[in-house]
């Protein structure tokens, strides 16, 4: 049997609840081996980040040469990329390696409300990530941040707000509804297509850190087993839904917990 392997291009998160741990812990949940550039530290736990130590770009090349070189990627997640130099690595090295499908988590904000990208970075983003992204996975900040408008209000205006994302080169946008309100937490999955809505009750809890880099690291474990887009998301949507409802059940930490990513386990 080959496992089919998955690589995550993020930070690290050091109380193992969002970022690169996140990653890891939902490519094991789900069945994919997990392989790792890391981009930056930091460090970070429930209650927020107290400090950011960046990874040289040239280090990033390395470790996206030396994984790409060993192991047979089939799907990619890229989630904190920190700084203009090290979008400009990862671009270089997707380009020179063409893995088959990217996601894009485009990260901004921690759950805490700490800023994870230079704002200087924010366009090399839009001008050099998203267009080589199979898809991007903005939540309702994120995809406001990303065309300077402000925060989506109803489906109406997500809906506008994907189609004018889908013009900066990606075939797909995933805009998730965790920020919205309402009984129901509503994802709306855009493409030339057309538009599909994927609703699940919004849960009730405090424990939601890591929720973003799970769900896209669960769409990458999909693609990388062979799932087509569309399954792949609504597989990751109903695991990250349960991950959510089982989170109290950890009791970490004394702020924002994270998510139960072996749910299915214990």
């Amino acid at each position: 049997m080959t496992i089919p392997i998955a690589l995550t291009i993020a930070g690290s998160d050091s109380s193992g609840g969002a970022g690169i741990q996140a990653d890891l812990k939902s490519f094991a949940a789900l069945g994919v081996y997990g392989a790792s550039v890391i981009t930056a530290l930091t460090a970070q736990n429930t209650r927020g980040v107290t400090g950011i130590h960046q990874v040289p770009a040239d280090f990033v090349s390395a470790q996206i040469d030396a994984v790409f070189g060993d192991l047979e990627v089939r799907a990619v997640k890229i989630g904190m990329v920190a700084e203009l130099a090290v979008i400009d690595a990862i671009a270089t090295g997707l380009k020179k390696w063409s893995p088959q499908h990217i996601v894009l988590d485009p990260v901004m904000v921690a759950t805490s409300g700490d800023r994870l990208l230079a704002a200087d970075a924010v366009e090399g983003l839009r001008t050099k990530l998203i267009p080589l992204a199979s898809l991007i996975t903005p939540n309702l900040p994120e995809a406001a941040a990303l065309l300077n408008e402000p925060l989506a209000a109803g489906e109406a205006v997500i809906e506008s707000q994907g189609q004018r994302l889908l013009a900066m080169g990606c075939p797909a946008v995933l805009i998730k509804g965790g920020h919205g309100q309402g009984a129901e937490s509503i994802d709306y999955l855009v493409r030339d297509s057309g538009v599909i809505a994927l609703a699940a009750p919004r849960i009730t809890t405090g424990n939601t850190h890591g929720t973003g880099c799970s769900l896209s690291s669960a769409i990458a474990a999909g693609l990388a087993k062979g799932e087509d887009l569309e399954t792949a998301v609504r597989h990751a949507k109903a695991w990250v839904s349960a991950a959510i409802a089982a989170a109290d059940r950890l009791g970490v930490g004394h702020g924002h917990g994270p998510i139960h990513h072996f749910h299915r386990f214990y």
